[in-house]
């Protein structure tokens, strides 16, 4: 296991470098919330946050900075997607930064810690936030540490496992990125081709405000309990409130996404949040994502008076037969999408629904059916690839690790024909004739109508 003998002057946080297959923002904060955290814990050292996937960064690029800065920690954030960089990324650092130790955190290790034993690497972040999971690395890296919590370290080339959960912060000791902190015009042009189905709104400048971690709903394919547990924890809305007025007035956001597993899952945090935009006039436009279980006909009401423009949900599939293979809480039928449809109309929220093509025991033509009933009701549909995140070993390869992405049907993991395969494609790389509109519901105020750099 690498050594620093004091506190680390310089600490790199880096998303390695490759070709996004998806984009979502919130995905991206924790690299800058992990580096404010850092620079609160090490108030002497400089902390310096590199997206190179946004910020479509060289290696040459990299190799120099790795060179030049000679940084004490390096810590590298893995995604679901972001395997293909990474074993170049480690090579370089061993190379040009030979003495720096490296840690990795994410979301993937979150699910499958042991496959990172396999990279020249001297930490991996398991489970509790990530904040804490660097901090316990960097501290055992010192020697003022026997273990890390949540943490597996490398020691004289064997990998230990952590002897318990990583540590999980108040949510009043979340760092909340300032806006410089961000390379938002990126942000901006990965948003742009609403066909590409990503997260955000294209045209309007997105802010996203980290509302909530943990969720209790238990979804078999979901990462989030395995990290932050199911005990959810959220930040007051006085402080929410207070960060979204100071970033607004800072630079010119447009509207707000709202990040958390299951936004509307504490009813009165969310009577708040309503009651006090609506008293400030309903300045902020805004998103959210939650489950149709935790959505009412009042709530939408009151969500649209405070400023809500987008709801999207995990409605995953609507056929009866399906349903039980989601929790309970998600198991939802057409007359269900009926009701949120016209709730969500009444209040002028556009509805987005998210559809799983691929879901054990569920058919191709069953999720052409879940939406075509979204569309139907003049909903947004976005569909990905079921990933069986439970048969990714540690033992996989490189590349075969890469394929559970949530676009490619993995293969060996399913029994569909070439029809039914080329049918799931289609759903997710053909024509998306529900592309949204919602922009227009939305003021400007940053680079004109376009945001796109050129």
């Amino acid at each position: 296991m690498g050594e620093i003998v004091d506190e680390p002057r310089k600490i790199l946080v880096i998303w390695p470098p490759q070709v996004l297959s998806y984009f979502n923002a919130g995905h991206h904060l924790a690299l800058y919330q992990v580096t404010g955290h850092l620079r609160a814990v090490y108030p002497g050292a400089q902390v310096t946050a590199i997206d190179a996937s946004v910020e479509r960064l060289t290696w040459k690029d990299l190799g120099s900075r790795l060179f030049q800065e000679r940084y004490d920690v390096i810590a590298v954030m893995n995604e679901f997607d972001g395997i293909d960089g990474l074993r170049r990324l480690v090579s370089y650092a061993r190379a040009l930064n030979p003495d720096a130790p490296i840690v990795t955190f994410g979301r993937l290790s979150g699910v499958n810690p042991r496959f990172f034993e396999r990279f020249d690497i001297d930490a991996i972040v398991e489970n509790g936030d990530f904040e804490s999971g660097v901090v316990a690395a960097i501290e055992a890296f010192r020697g003022r540490a026997a273990d890390a919590p949540g943490v597996h370290l490398r020691r004289d080339g064997s990998w230990a496992a952590p002897k318990r959960r990583g540590d999980l912060l108040p949510a009043e000791d979340w760092y909340l990125p300032t806006p410089d902190e961000i390379p938002y015009g990126h942000y901006d042009a990965l948003y742009f081709d609403d066909a590409n189905k990503f997260c955000g709104i294209p045209r309007r400048r997105e802010l996203v405000v980290p509302a909530a971690r943990g969720c209790p709903v238990g979804c078999s394919y979901c990462e989030v309990p395995l990290i932050y547990t199911r005990k959810e924890r959220r930040l007051t809305v006085e402080r929410t409130i207070q960060y979204i007025e100071e970033s607004f007035a800072a630079a010119p956001f447009e509207y707000v996404a709202f990040y958390a597993p299951t936004f509307t899952l504490d009813k009165k945090w969310m009577e708040e949040l309503c009651r006090e935009l609506t008293g400030r006039g309903s300045p902020y436009p805004w998103k959210c994502a939650t489950t149709v279980h935790h959505l009412s006909e009042g709530m939408i009401r009151s969500m649209g008076a405070a400023g809500c423009v987008r709801i999207s949900v995990g409605l995953e599939t609507l056929d009866p037969q399906e349903g039980a293979l989601l929790p309970r809480a998600k198991q939802k039928s057409a007359m269900d999408l009926d009701r949120l449809s016209a709730w969500c109309k009444e209040s002028g929220i556009e509805l987005n629904c998210f559809v799983i093509v691929g879901l054990p025991g569920t058919t191709i033509e069953g999720a052409e059916r879940t939406i075509e009933a979204v569309q139907e009701r003049g909903g947004r549909a976005r569909a990905t690839v079921y990933a069986p995140w439970e048969l990714a070993g540690p033992d996989l390869l490189d590349h075969e690790m890469a394929a559970f992405n949530r676009q490619l049907f993995v293969p060996g993991t399913h029994a569909l024909t070439d029809d039914e395969l080329a049918r799931g494609y289609d759903i997710v790389f053909g024509s998306q004739p529900d592309v949204t509109q919602v922009f227009e519901n939305i003021p400007a105020r940053a680079a004109g109508p376009a945001l796109r750099p050129a």
